[in-house]
């Protein structure tokens, strides 16, 4: 199994999850731009809704919640949780 697919299992969407607070979100025609003040990472959210999930992020008990309230389809869930995973291993977001 490799990592990536690892760090997919191990994300908790049943868990409560936020943006980071030093993380800026700058919304652009093809997603978003996330920038962290903390280590100078920027990261491209290439996907409108999941921007969106990720500005649901702090008005849900859940990362699962987020998503549903996004509008993210039950078939195309694991393709979000993937990308949440990743937005969390660069600490673009955290649990709460």
């Amino acid at each position: 199994m490799s990592a990536q697919i690892h760090a997919d299992a191990d994300f908790d969407l049943d868990a409560a999850w936020r943006l980071h607070p030093q993380v800026a979100v700058r919304p652009e025609p093809f997603g978003a731009l996330l920038y962290h003040f903390g280590t100078r990472q920027l990261s491209f959210l290439k996907d409108r809704r999941l921007l969106a999930v990720v500005q649901e992020l702090a008005d849900c008990p859940s990362a699962a919640e987020a998503c549903r309230v996004a509008g993210v389809e039950p078939a195309t869930l694991a393709r979000y949780r993937a990308a949440l995973a990743r937005l969390a291993h660069s600490h673009m977001i955290a649990r709460t």
